[in-house]
């Protein structure tokens, strides 16, 4: 008995620290790469801390837009039982904002391109390509 719950002890070890020391990295946020990895000069810094701000209300804005459309839609469901014109509706409200999102991001996304010199946007042009072709693990 003492040798077969040491050796389950010693297979979850050996899993815990696999998956901890085996694990690969995660990709570095958006934020992290532009506020840590730049490089970003004061004046950089000060235009893209104003291009977070504004951002960071219209991307506030769409999600209170996305969740409004869920509880439309949760309403619609309850209601109709059914694939019907108010359910349909809610799920098209709902994308809508999701689209607007992530239009909003990208855009978002390229004014903070602007702000960098040469060497900066490539390592956050590639940054960005690697972000959008990982397979999440």
């Amino acid at each position: 008995m003492l040798t077969a719950l040491a050796s389950l002890a010693a297979g979850f070890g050996g899993v815990w620290l696999g998956t901890i020391a085996l694990a690969p990295a995660p990709a570095p946020s958006m934020h992290d790469l532009v506020h840590h990895r730049l490089d970003l000069s004061g004046e950089q810094l000060a235009r893209i801390e104003a291009l977070e701000a504004a951002f960071a209300a219209r991307k506030h804005a769409l999600e209170l837009e996305m969740r409004s459309a869920n509880a439309d839609l949760a309403a619609a469901i309850r209601e109709e039982h059914a694939n019907g014109p108010r359910v349909a509706a809610a799920v098209e409200r709902f994308h809508n904002g999701m689209g607007r999102l992530q239009t909003e991001t990208i855009a978002h996304m390229f004014a903070m391109r602007e702000v960098l010199n040469d060497e900066q946007k490539a390592i956050f042009d590639d940054t960005v390509v690697e972000a959008l072709t990982t397979e999440p693990q």
